[in-house]
């Protein structure tokens, strides 16, 4: 994975709107891996909500499958590593 410092060498603020914080430069970076760019906003906002580990978790999955539809199967592999799933609080009356 490409470091801050590298991301910002590249970085050209006429074109590249969508980065100006890391979580950002990550949902791109997911987008461009999952040949999914005309989604880069979904993804971005995954890397601000869904921690980081379990992002890199499965990409690596998608990337080792060789899928044809790595949107689809990386969305499957999230669902099943529950990231979607609200943590209920202990509420004390």
């Amino acid at each position: 994975m490409q470091s801050v410092k590298d991301i910002l060498k590249k970085f050209n603020p006429l074109e590249d709107r969508y980065v100006s914080r890391e979580f950002q430069a990550f949902g791109v970076y997911l987008a461009k891996k999952l040949q999914d760019e005309k989604r880069k906003a979904l993804y971005i906002k995954f890397s601000k909500t869904i921690p980081r580990p379990v992002l890199e978790q499965a990409l690596r999955y998608v990337i080792d499958a060789n899928a044809r539809n790595r949107a689809a199967l990386f969305m499957w592999k999230l669902k099943e590593l529950k990231a979607f799933e609200v943590k209920s609080k202990n509420l004390k009356d």
